[in-house]
């Protein structure tokens, strides 16, 4: 019997066990572990509230996640709880799904001023992530800053936008969609080095946000290229700036009322200094051209008047001790998956923070034709080792509070029963409200 032990319960982590059951079926027993009581990482805190039908694919997970030959280890942190030598011990193979949870700094002068917040920070606040709950961001101000060109980027301006009735269906939590509702912003600028023919946005989530009750976008046309120049773009992105083309348009004399909000798109333009005294105040940008495709800065600088910033600009992998770590790429050191003996690692915590949900698949499935290579060259020998068994040991003499599978569903239903009309759920944002609801 092979006992395999995945670190995360994201997309990622249920791929590649998923991938385990192909390749041994039966003759495989995987365990996932979790930080938090509720599994599916991304799926869960990741994913914007108001995009359903993406969050549908944790349907395709619970059924691995019911098979006979998984479990759910919820509740426990690798590296406080059980060490990974401990689980490196216990299971033939232990594969790090740990994903890219924490932001990447933005390293400007002011970065330390209140109000200030990374994407992960920012979009585990509106979805109800435990670590964030209490961010309480100060949307009083009039104008919020956006950095990235990426689709995290256009979720945080969307989120920001929306009124309440548009979180209709949606799963954003109370504290949240209360907050916003006594937004007072007016002003919201996606800032990006780059020009249009290099934002990282996908058509579907640009043209959302022509759509939006009280929001317009803008693009100033002296920003985009000649049209012409569209034609060697890739489907995808040509259509993404057929959006903002569209943006660049004028309005025809529209009117912009006390309530409405302006969502700017700023290109050519790389944040340089973030001011302020206590709280950001401004953010100094510094006017770009590209040379070889990559931004230079001409020397002009810029002052935009700042109440709110939201860097979005990617994601670094957590460390975990005793596991080489990539500072640079900020991700585990590894080749094609395999860090040392018995370990590997997949998803973003492999490759950094790119692709979309569906890349972790294939590469789930890689990881575990690593594993298979290694099992059939001798490399885990032949003495059998304790797999959960010897986990559900280790977790009673410590006293551990693991949460199973069958608890998570009792989870999801009182989350369901709490509900507010029209959403499909009401999270917990307490792992102490999660346990309590096992009763």
């Amino acid at each position: 019997m092979l006992h395999i032990a995945i670190i995360g319960s994201g997309p990622a982590g249920y791929y590649t066990a998923e991938a385990a059951q192909k390749q041994w079926g039966d003759s495989v027993r995987i365990d996932i572990f979790d930080r938090l009581p509720v599994p599916y990482g991304l799926i869960r805190t990741g994913v914007a509230p108001d995009h359903q039908s993406i969050k549908g694919v944790a349907r395709r997970y619970e059924t691995t996640a019911l098979s006979d030959n998984v479990r759910f280890v919820g509740n426990v942190t690798i590296g406080r709880d059980v060490t990974i030598a401990e689980l490196q011990d216990l299971y033939d193979a232990v594969i790090l799904a740990t994903g890219a949870p924490r932001d990447r700094p933005l390293d400007l002068p002011g970065e330390g001023l209140a109000n200030i917040y990374g994407s992960a920070a920012f979009v585990g606040w509106y979805n109800g992530h435990p670590e964030f709950a209490e961010l309480d961001p100060d949307l009083s101000v009039d104008t919020a800053v956006v950095i990235g060109m990426g689709n995290v980027a256009l979720d945080v301006a969307r989120i920001l936008s929306k009124t309440r009735t548009e979180f209709a269906g949606s799963d954003i939590v109370a504290h949240a969609l209360d907050l916003l509702d006594t937004s007072r912003l007016r002003k919201i600028i996606i800032l990006g080095r780059r020009g249009p023919h290099q934002i990282m946005m996908t058509p579907k989530e640009l043209g959302e946000l022509g759509d939006l009750d009280r929001a317009r976008p803008h693009v100033d046309s002296a920003d985009l290229p000649e049209p012409a120049d569209d034609a060697l773009l890739e489907p995808g992105i040509r259509k993404s700036v057929g959006h903002l083309r569209r943006f660049a348009e004028p309005s025809g004399g529209a009117f912009f009322g006390a309530h409405d909000i302006e969502i700017d798109f700023r290109f050519f333009a790389a944040p340089h200094a973030l001011i302020g005294t206590d709280r950001v105040e401004a953010i100094e940008v510094e006017r770009t051209t590209l040379v070889d495709g990559r931004p230079v800065g001409t020397g002009k600088i810029e002052r935009i008047p700042a109440g709110l910033v939201i860097s979005c600009i990617g994601y670094r992998t957590e460390p975990i001790a005793g596991v080489p770590f990539d500072e640079r790429g900020g991700r585990f050191a590894n080749t094609d998956g395999r860090i040392v003996h018995g370990l590997y690692c997949v998803g973003w915590a492999r490759r950094g923070p790119s692709g979309t949900i569906g890349t972790n698949r294939p590469d789930g499935f890689g990881v575990i034709e690593k594993v298979a290579e290694d099992k059939a060259a001798g490399a885990f020998g032949e003495n059998a080792r304790d797999g959960g068994g010897g986990f559900d040991r280790l977790a009673a003499a410590r006293g551990l509070e693991v949460v199973t599978f069958g608890d998570w569903k009792r989870i999801e239903q009182a989350e369901t029963d709490r509900a507010r009309t029209g959403a499909p759920r009401e999270k917990f944002v307490d792992v102490a409200e999660m346990i309590r609801a096992l009763g």
